[in-house]
């Protein structure tokens, strides 16, 4: 089965195409939408047909609240390409509130996320952006007289499942950094117990966001995660493990300093402080701004901001790893490049002594077969 969504629509039963049309979907984008997020979320081809049907069919509501943020999630949502911002919310998603989008402010704001939450009990996703600050009697974030904590725990109860986009909201983020003078946590911390799957980073990738969307609209379910709350099939993997300056790394070769050779000439950034070693993301592989590009493919090294507490953890950001796990407790990266590349050396050595032994046992033998 070819994997081109263009070439390939009967992977997508013609039923759910027409439906998706009826709904003013772009046949073509449709396809290439559902085999994307498909293979994103680590599903075989074989499952292009069930996503496709599922989007096609279901328009989940969706309360999307801020707490202690910077709107950096809300804004890398509306910077969405793949689908578009107006695509995911008109199409995928019933976007029922959300202070950054919706036209209404103050109480009418409020009594609409009080209805939605009331009428799609137990139904609705709930997006959370920030984290929860509990010092003060939660006094540092309230949102129409009551406070953070009070409106985070009520809509997390209320919702089927809750999904934390951003370090902030998944782990505490900037906020929770050491004073931590708030008091801020994050809403699992805030809810313990509650369904709920982080997708930090900061900001989030939205297509690890719709991506989520998409497996709950097709298995009613959030997808698998690991030990910290996070979707396998976006940080099921480091960071260093698919980067493409991870060649340079095995070899020993590493930028020095900004803008020398080595960093010009996109040499490993470990030396300056890349965390991708520590790092699980899909960054590598995803990327931003319609996957054009990320920090280490633009030259900046990863500063680890998908992990817990990442801003007092990982910083300085610009001082390099002392050890990199998973390749033995006493091997630094310095160890393991040098060596790597030793070892190829001593590879490429052996082959040519065994080379020359061959080529005169070769001679050997011709000498002999002409004598006789």
């Amino acid at each position: 089965m070819s994997l081109d969504p263009v070439s390939n629509p009967a992977a997508i039963p013609e039923e759910v195409l027409a439906r998706a049309e009826a709904r003013g979907i772009n046949r073509r984008d449709f396809i290439r939408f559902c085999t994307m997020t498909t293979a994103a979320l680590a599903l075989p081809v074989t499952m292009v047909g069930r996503v496709a049907a599922a989007v096609a069919d279901t328009r989940v509501p969706v309360i999307w609240v801020e707490y202690q943020s910077c709107s950096g999630d809300s804004e890398a949502l509306l910077r969405a390409n793949q689908p578009t911002a107006g695509e995911i919310i008109l199409d995928l998603i019933s976007l029922e509130y959300s202070e950054v989008v919706m036209a209404a402010a103050g109480h009418q704001a409020e009594e609409a996320k009080r209805q939605a939450a009331e009428k799609y009990r137990g139904k609705y996703l709930l997006v959370v952006e920030g984290s929860v600050p509990t010092g003060a009697d939660g006094a540092y974030c309230t949102i129409g007289g009551h406070s953070a904590v009070e409106d985070c725990r009520k809509l997390v109860n209320g919702a089927f499942a809750t999904i934390c986009v951003g370090s902030c909201s998944s782990f505490g983020g900037i906020p929770a950094a050491a004073p931590n003078p708030t008091g801020a946590i994050s809403v699992m911390e805030a809810v313990p117990g509650a369904p709920i799957v982080n997708l930090p980073g900061c900001p989030v990738n939205a297509e690890n966001l719709t991506a989520t969307i998409v497996h709950v609209l097709t298995f009613g379910k959030l997808p698998a995660t690991d030990s910290l709350g996070r979707p396998k099939f976006a940080y099921g993997k480091r960071i260093h493990d698919n980067c493409e300056r991870r060649g340079h790394f095995d070899a020993g070769q590493y930028a020095q300093t900004f803008g020398d050779v080595g960093h010009r000439q996109g040499h490993c950034l470990y030396q300056l402080g890349c965390k991708g070693p520590e790092t699980f993301h899909n960054c590598p592989t995803i990327r931003y701004n319609e996957g054009a590009s990320w920090p280490v493919m633009a030259g900046h090294g990863c500063i680890g901001c998908s992990e817990p507490g990442f801003w007092d953890t990982m910083s300085p950001f610009y001082r390099r790893l002392p050890k990199v796990p998973g390749f033995g407790i006493e091997d630094t990266a310095d160890k393991i490049g040098i060596g790597l590349a030793a070892a190829t050396a001593m590879a490429f050595g052996l082959h040519g002594v065994a080379s020359c032994f061959r080529k005169g046992d070769a001679m050997e033998e011709d000498k002999v077969v002409r004598e006789e």
